[in-house]
């Protein structure tokens, strides 16, 4: 496996965390330097820990929950979407107010979570073609990091011109994803 490779799987594995924090950035009105780097360190840190997980425990223990993880992060995920749709229509006005809870440790650790179970099958991956993982995970993470960090950034510029609809917006992403996720795992 090149090193452009683990780039591009890299690339793609930031993808949710980036649509996330899309949402994150439109959940707050002006974010903080903090604000934007909590996200890339819980991403960039859960997309990393995943595939190592599954590199060193291997196909045994992802073949037992291969076919309920899906039903994990879309749990997680609608949940939190539901509860951004819902605070949402509580907004009165149109008038602002920071949800402090946003970016707090345990609604980040479920997104974290909820968008970097599938990594773990990636750590197989690497474990199949003998990438070096540590190589594998540090390039992972710190793919995950910046590109969150965008994410809440240009969430943020969107949020201020859809303000009045910007948590709507960012909790229906997060359904959207969850079912994007349960969908693409169903056999039929």
């Amino acid at each position: 496996m090149s090193l452009l490779d683990i780039v591009l799987i890299a690339a793609g594995l930031a993808m949710d965390a980036f649509a996330v924090s899309i949402t994150l950035g439109l959940s707050t009105k002006r974010p903080k330097l903090a604000e934007i780097i909590i996200p890339g360190v819980y991403f960039g840190f859960f997309q990393s820990l995943m595939p190592m997980i599954g590199y060193f425990v291997g196909s045994y223990f992802t073949n037992k929950i291969e076919n309920f993880v899906h039903w994990i992060a879309f749990v997680l995920l609608g949940f939190i979407g539901g509860k951004m749709i819902k605070d949402s229509f509580a907004k009165k006005n149109g008038a602002w107010k920071r949800d402090k809870n946003s970016f707090g440790f345990i609604k980040m650790l479920l997104l974290a979570v909820a968008t970097s179970i599938d990594a773990l099958a990636i750590g197989i991956t690497f474990a199949f073609f003998q990438a070096n993982i540590y190589t594998a995970v540090l390039i992972t993470g710190i793919t995950t990091f910046f590109i969150s960090m965008g994410g809440v950034i240009l969430g943020n510029i969107f949020g201020k011109k859809l303000r009045s609809k910007a948590e709507f917006i960012g909790g229906a992403v997060l359904v959207i994803i969850g079912i994007k996720i349960v969908v693409e795992n169903i056999s039929f």
